[in-house]
């Protein structure tokens, strides 16, 4: 009994242990939801950076949100030749160092009703709140609601949005 009981709690500990030590590309990869994106960051070659020590707070497209842009954008944004304009957009949707959820939400109170993110691209996106959602508003004016918050890794954490932003 005494053995069943170290080896359960052994394999807990090593399960644990597991799932802190995702980092933000192995929490997208391992989700149904983000093939798409997982797929243009491969494209962009942006996985070795978004492995790296971050943090980073990552605002994660689902492939819902990638299938919201027009016909064919997808496809010619993960051609060889648009690998700038690819990386460009997905880094938008990177903001240097560890926001979760209650860090968005203090910062935008703290702005009065927004808070001004400044992405790894250069570009601001703009967070408010509707109602008790995170409403992040790109250059463009696009719009996209966070859906899931605080997925954490070992370099930062991901929320999920439902639409892809534009800088």
């Amino acid at each position: 009994m005494m053995k069943m009981i170290l080896t359960t709690g052994f394999v807990l500990a090593t399960a644990f242990a597991f799932a802190q030590n995702k980092d933000v590309v192995d929490i997208a990869s391992g989700s149904a939801d983000h093939t798409t994106l997982v797929t243009a960051v491969k494209a962009a070659d942006l996985v070795a950076t978004l492995k790296s020590e971050g943090p980073f707070t990552v605002f994660a497209p689902t492939n819902a949100a990638f299938a919201k842009l027009p016909k064919g954008t997808v496809e010619g944004l993960l051609k060889p030749e648009s690998k700038a304009a690819l990386s460009g957009i997905l880094t938008y949707h990177v903001v240097a160092g560890k926001f979760d959820a209650a860090a968005v939400v203090a910062a935008i109170k703290a702005g009065k009703g927004k808070a001004v993110l400044t992405t790894v691209n250069g570009a601001k996106l703009t967070a408010t709140l509707k109602g008790d959602k995170v409403i992040l508003t790109d250059s463009k004016g696009g719009t996209a609601v966070v859906t899931v918050t605080d997925l954490v890794g070992s370099n930062g954490v991901v929320h999920v949005i439902d639409t892809v932003l534009m800088p």
